[in-house]
This record gives structure tokens, sequence and C-alpha cells, in this order.
């Protein structure tokens, strides 16, 4: 440590008030100046800025500031310069009394990031104080029988200022009869005392007067002074006597009032009231030890009157005076040094030296938090203090110098677990037994963009009834983030995606601030059943973190198609179907059979037959659900050879949607009739048809059988349906099956009668759907097993095969007819080419 003193001589003292410096030094990274005490406010102390590397900027950005651990501030920074200056008047004996060492610790707290820099100012004494007296005036009697050489203890004088300028000598003014000497103390401390040199005559000289002057060591010297009056008195020639001149006491900072202190002892030589002693605090004892102290004055017990504050005052010096009757009175003097020792009354106290600021969830463990110190009043193990942090929290503390801590991270925070702390210190002393204090620190978390929107779930269903007006809502989609504030806000959007070759943007959009889907366009379910769009939840955090969730749009069926003919191919094509029939037959007569087919599904494709208009409507009839034209008696010769019949086809959807075929029937005489009544040869059986009958009943229960077992579950659930409903088939929108978009294979069926309709679906539900429908008619033995081509659904014109299960009889064949077959029967049966017939 280098260290430039200003007053190098005595001499150069003059200069005290025109004249000061700076003295800085660095130890162990703390940094030192040196000013006198009672600077002018805005006198500089030192460049801080300089001195601890911060640049003028950094001062007002980084908020540099100066916090004095002596409570008081008398510093401040100047911004513009980066000086240090006094702001407050600085008294050095209000601050250090006595001490030799007069040192402000100062802690320059610089924020963003946090810093802390320890500095010291020390404090010099000026000689801004004069030595002075208790009083002006002193009143010694001696008696004049006084032997040369007794020695009279004088008041001692008092200077503030420590050092060369505190009190340095005394001096007696000329006088006949005294001289004065100087006697050190325990402690370094001077005792003017006034030696009797020549032999008292009181008839001679009654009273002397000497000034007392005591001087300091300043530059240049102050002084302060004392008349000391000496009367003279006659006889009693002995004074009281001390068994010790000093008296050293030891005592407890909380002794309780009344405890007796000490009981100094006297003795006087002299007999009678010469002899008799009294005992008295001095006459120069300070208040403040007459306010706690009280002597007895016939036994000389000093009891405890008041209340003892060891951070006030850790000692007492009392005067102790021991006075005879006799005349003129004699008195003895003796000192009682009263040393207090500290009680752990004072609790220690915590200190923000920085205030906390908000932290980042994803600071890294270490990260400081607020700066804070500790202190307390007492001494010893009294004042020594330690901090502890409540447990949970994941934050410590470091500590760095002299009872000061930084607040840092320790761990991983969260601010969705928990976005604010409340954290508790405890800091507790070492005394016995040990005082605590508590304080709360909060401590709020800043949010970082760490939680990516999460959907109420991740796949949505949504049944939109085809035909819709475009711009209708479809569903809202909802997501939610954990986050807070822009990194919670959401937007939503349809990420790119093709629905048969065409942008799904093309079908629907999104309203990107609540998630509600609306369609762009009408779906048609014949072209369309299902599709499924991607949905992105994104939030404005940066950078933003999203999510997707899966839309799957099923398309139901409205009854928005009327029932197409497709046989007999004339009608479907818009022109008039002819037949031709003999007049020799028969009541039950297959004349023609009218087939159609609905593009829609479920109950809107269910399609009934009804004769709305005849020639004669009591020779035909037409089967409800297979369209078969029959005779309803025979042929009679009354009977018209042309025949004219209007059949109305109706679907089951609501409304009804109908269509209408024409069909002219020629009766003609002689006509071949190749086929049978069928119901004839129900009694005319061969071995030959019966034994492949017998294999075909087997295959089919068998095949019944294993289709039963493998659909229990959805059948059951069909049944429950259908009671209610009283139909063969459950609605597709009320099965789930039919909602999941894979392969299946869906039977519904009617257990209230006989089968009346089966529908077999299969295929991917994002392409056109294969379905293979089967009519059998519950009014009559007879039932037709159509296999649809799997195609479009909305082309029923061509067919592949069909299953005429009409026969009354249990003989089964399988044929196939050519088309010169085919021609050849026209007249007589429903032409069925590419049919595959079992008989």
């Amino acid at each position: 440590m280098t260290k430039r003193i200003g007053y190098r001589d005595w001499r150069w003292q003059a200069l005290w008030w025109h004249h000061f410096f700076l003295l800085w030094t660095s130890i162990d990274g703390q940094t030192r100046y040196s000013i006198p005490e009672e600077l002018k406010q805005g006198s500089v102390v030192g460049n801080l800025a300089k001195d601890l590397g911060v640049g003028l900027s950094e001062i007002f950005e980084r908020k540099l500031r100066v916090a004095s651990e002596a409570g008081e501030q008398y510093f401040s920074v100047d911004v513009g310069k980066g000086e240090l200056v006094v702001s407050d008047r600085i008294d050095r004996e209000a601050l250090c009394g006595q001490s030799a060492s007069c040192v402000l610790p100062l802690q320059v707290v610089i924020e963003d990031p946090l810093q802390l820099h320890r500095i010291e100012v020390e404090i010099r004494d000026i000689n801004d104080n004069s030595p002075s007296f208790l009083s002006n005036e002193l009143s010694l009697k001696l008696a004049e029988s006084a032997a040369v050489g007794t020695r009279f203890p004088l008041e001692s004088a008092t200077d503030p200022d420590v050092g060369s300028n505190s009190l340095k000598t005394y001096t007696l003014s000329k006088n006949e009869c005294c001289s004065l000497k100087i006697k050190e103390i325990e402690g370094g401390k001077t005792v003017p005392e006034l030696v009797l040199e020549k032999p008292l005559d009181r008839e001679k000289k009654a009273v002397h007067k000497i000034l007392l002057t005591a001087l300091d060591g300043g530059n240049p010297v102050r002084s302060g002074t004392s008349q000391i009056t000496i009367s003279v008195l006659d006889i009693n020639d002995n004074f009281p006597v001390f068994e010790k001149n000093v008296y050293k006491v030891i005592l407890g900072e909380k002794s309780i009032k009344g405890a007796i202190v000490i009981k100094p002892k006297a003795t006087d030589a002299d007999e009678g009231s010469n002899g008799e002693i009294e005992f008295s605090f001095g006459s120069r004892t300070p208040d403040v030890v007459l306010s706690i102290f009280d002597i007895n004055a016939l036994t000389g017990e000093i009891s405890l009157k008041g209340e003892l504050d060891y951070e006030t005052a850790k000692s007492y010096d009392i005067d102790v005076t021991a006075k005879d009757k006799g005349s003129p009175e004699m008195e003895g003097h003796c000192r009682v040094q009263v040393d207090i020792t500290d009680f752990n009354d004072n609790a220690p106290e915590i200190v923000l030296t920085s205030q906390p600021k908000p932290v980042r969830e994803d600071a890294p463990s270490g990260t400081v938090v607020a700066l804070i110190s500790a202190r307390d009043l007492d001494s010893a193990d009294n004042g020594r203090v330690t901090l502890k942090l409540a447990k949970g929290s994941p934050f410590d503390l470091k500590p760095s110098f002299s009872n000061n801590y930084a607040l840092v991270t320790s761990g991983a925070l969260d601010r969705e677990s928990s976005s604010h702390y409340d954290i508790e210190i405890t800091a507790t002393d070492s005394g016995s037994p040990p005082l605590s204090s508590k304080k709360t620190i909060p401590v709020s978390i800043t949010d970082v963009n760490d939680n990516p929107p999460v959907f109420t779930q991740p796949s949505y269903n949504v049944y939109l009834k085809e035909n819709g007006v475009p711009g209708s809502i479809l569903y809202s989609v909802s997501a939610s983030d954990l986050d807070f504030g822009e990194n919670a806000k959401i937007s939503y959007s349809i990420m790119d995606s093709k629905l048969q070759d065409v942008s799904a943007s093309s079908y629907v959009y999104i309203n990107s601030d609540n998630g509600s889907i609306y369609s762009m366009q009408s779906f048609d379910y014949e072209k369309l059943k299902v599709f499924q769009i991607q949905v992105q939840a994104k939030d404005q955090g940066s950078p933003s973190l999203s999510s997707n969730a899966t839309v799957h749009v099923f398309i139901l069926d409205r009854n928005d198609n009327a029932p197409a003919v497709i046989y007999p191919s004339s009608a479907a094509l818009g022109s008039l179907s002819h037949q031709r029939m003999p007049r020799s037959a028969k009541a039950g007569h297959l004349v023609t059979k009218v087939t159609a087919v609905d593009a829609d599904s479920g109950h809107n494709a269910w399609i009934s037959y009804k004769l709305a208009e005849a020639t004669d409507a009591s020779l035909f009839t037409v089967n409800l659900y297979t369209g078969e034209v029959r005779t309803k008696r025979a042929v009679s010769e009354q009977d018209d050879s042309s025949q004219r019949l209007l059949i109305e086809i109706r679907d089951d959807g609501e409304p009804v949607q109908s269509s209408t075929v024409t069909v002219s029937i020629l009766l003609e005489d002689g006509l071949h009739e190749p086929i049978l009544d069928l119901r004839q040869k129900a009694a005319e059986p061969s071995k030959k048809t019966g034994r492949i009958t017998l294999y075909l009943i087997l295959s089919l229960a068998s095949v019944s059988v294993l289709s039963l077992l493998t659909f229990l579950i959805l059948a059951v659930k069909c049944v429950r349906s259908s009671r209610s409903s009283g139909s063969c088939c459950m609605r597709r929108s009320d099965c789930d099956d039919y909602k999941n978009p894979n392969r299946n294979l869906q039977i519904q069926l009617n257990t209230d009668g006989p089968i009346k309709y089966v529908e077999v679906l299969g295929g991917d539900m994002l392409s056109q759907s294969q379905s293979f429908r089967s009519c059998m008619s519950p009014m009559s033995e007879y039932s037709d097993f159509t296999l649809i081509k799997p195609s479009s659904t909305t082309d029923f014109k061509e067919v592949i095969s069909v299953l005429d299960a009409s026969l009354p009889d249990s003989t089964w064949t399988f044929e196939t007819q050519s088309s010169n077959e085919r021609e050849g029967l026209r007249g007589l049966s429903p032409p069925t080419r590419g049919v595959k017939r079992w008989r």
C-alpha cells in the first residue's frame, strides 16, 4: 500500500484549511480514499469511475450508486464526471469518537449485470476542537499543614480530536506555592496533578488563584483553561485514604436495577468529626454516570439505578470522593472503572443492497438476483451473523465479503409451475441464546416460450350433411398454451394438403383467432364421403412453437337422388319398354322385372315399386320390393292384346324421391314359352339338381354362421336400434364403425322379419365406397341378391350380376347366358346380361 502524506512537517499545517488531497489505494480489490473532515458539500473525493474502470456512459446506464454501511449517506456520485463527492457534513468526532482510525466503508452497486465494489474513505482529523474542562473553575481546600510534595489530582481536559490534534500537555500559570506534574494512567491517558512545592501559610496568604491551561498538538495550537482557587485551611491535617487508587469492575449489560457494583473502602487517621467520612461522586462526574449509578454516602456502596447498553458505552470511569467532617474538610479520591460485557440483545438485520429484478425462467444456475448484507450491533459472537434460506426454493446465497451475500439461482426455473417466489431469509447470530430475524424477498419469474400450444384433443370428428350452405361453420377447434402474454397468443391455420388433387383451402378455411372452421363450398356425399385436414396452432413467441391436430370430416347423406331405372334398359334411357307375353299365361306368370338403383345410401337408397296406372289393374301386379311384374290371374280372351303399365319407383328417404317407368305388354297367341312356371318345377326335383342344391345349402349355412359369429356385436347394436325404427338398417350416421376411416365391413339386418335389405361396405373412406346391396322381399318367397360393380356411386347403369333366388323350390342351378340366349328370352324374363343366376 502506498500512502502520500500531505503534511510532512508541522510547519505546513497552516495550509490545512486551504489545501487537502485525496489518498486512495486498492487492497485485495478494495479502493481507499483519504479526506479531511468538515469538507464542503460538493468537494471531490476521487474519480470513482476511473478507479473502478467504469466508463462515464456506463454510470447512468448501469445505475451506479453508492450506499454507506454507516446508515447516513455522506457521499454521492457526480454522474457527469464519475467523481465521488461529499454530499453532507462529515464530523469525524461524531462518527468515530476517540478512535485512532476513522474509516467509512462504502458499497458501490452497479446493475445490469449486478456488481458490488467495496471502497473505504478514511476521514482524517483536523484541529477543529479545543481542549475543554468540565468546569471553568475548580476549588481546592488545602490545609496549611499539607506536606510539601503532596499531590492533588486535577480535572482532566478533553479534546475530541485525535492524533497530533488531540490533547498534548498542560501548563500552570506562575504562582508561589504549586507546580504541575503530568501523571500517565492506564490506557495512555494523562491526568494533571497539582504538587505542593512550599508549605502553606494561611496567615500570609489564605487564597491562591492559579490558571490551568490544556494545550493540544494542532497547528495552530488550541487551548482551554480552568481557574483553580486554592483555599488554605487550618488544622485537620489527615485526609481520607482509599485502599486502592483504582477499582476495576466487570458488569453485565443486562444487570438488573439495584445491583451492587462495588463498595470502595476509605479510612481517615483523624478522630472525631475529622475522621468521619462521607462518600460522593466527584464534582465533575458526567450526567450520564449520575443517571446510571448511585452511591451510598455512608457506606460508599455504588449501585446500579439505570439501564446499561453495551452498544452505547462499553465502559465508565467513576471518580469517587471521600470527605471527612473536620474543619477544614479533607478529602481523598479513587477511580472506579466499570467495564460492560455485551449481552446478545440485538437481533441481526438483513439489508437489501440491491432490489431483486425479475428472472427469466431459462436463466442459468448461478444468475445473480439480488445483493444482500447482514449486520448486528452486538459484538464478538453475539454479532457474528449467519444467513439461511428456507428449503424448497431454487435459490441459494453466495457469500462475498464481510457479511455481504449474493442471492443466486441454484436450479432450473419453470414459470408455468411457479411464476413468483417469496424467498424467506433467516439471519441468526451466534449469541447465547441466539437471536434471529427474517426477511422476505419477492422474486418474479418472467416467461420464456417453452410450451407449444396443445389442442383439446389430438383429432376431431365432424359430421356434416351434404348440400350445406357455403360459408357455414363446420366446427371450432381449440388449443391452449401454458405460456404467458405473447407466448400464449395462438393463431390457427390449415396446413397445405391435397383433397382429390385440390388444395384443402379450396374446401374449408379457418378463423385464425378462434379456430372456427367454415366450409368454402357445398359438399356432395355421392362425390366425397370423408376427408381430413390438418389444423396447426401456432403461438406468437420467439421462436414460435406449434402443434397439429387432424380434423376428420364425414359427409352425411341427404336424399337428393331419385331412383334410376337400369332395367328395362330402354326405359332407363327414357323410351318405352316393350314386352311380349303369351295369352296362355297363368296367374303368377313373370312378365318382366323392373330394376332401379338409388345413388344415395342407407334408408335413402331403399327402393319400393308400385303400380301407379294400368290398362287393366286386375291383370297385373308389381312386387313391392323386387319390382317383378306378374299376372294376378290367367289371361282371358276378353283382355286387350296391348297392355300399358305405369310403375312408380320410390325411395325411403325424407323427402321421398321417385321416378316412373312405362312398360308396354303385347299379348300374343301361340307364343313359345321356354321357361315354365317356376312354381310347377318345385314338384319335379331331379337327383342331380337336388345334390347340387344340398351342397349349396350347406355352404350357405356355413357362411351364414361364420358371418353371424364375426359380426355379433354389430348385429346386437343394430337389433336394438331396429326394434324401435322397424327398419332392418341403422342410419349410417348412427353406426360407430362407419365413422372410422379404415376399411370396414358393415352388415345391417332386420330381425323383426325376413331379411329385406343387406348392405356391405368396404374400402378406403377417402375413396369411392364399394357397395354390395341385397334386397329381399318379406312379402313373398322370392328374393334377389344383386351385386353392383364397385364404381362411382352416381353410375348404377351397369349391373355385374344378379342372383335370382326367387325359386320356390330348393333346386339351385348355375347358368351363364350368352347374348343369343338373352334375345330368345326377352319376352319371358328380365334380361340378365352379365348376370349369374343360381336356381
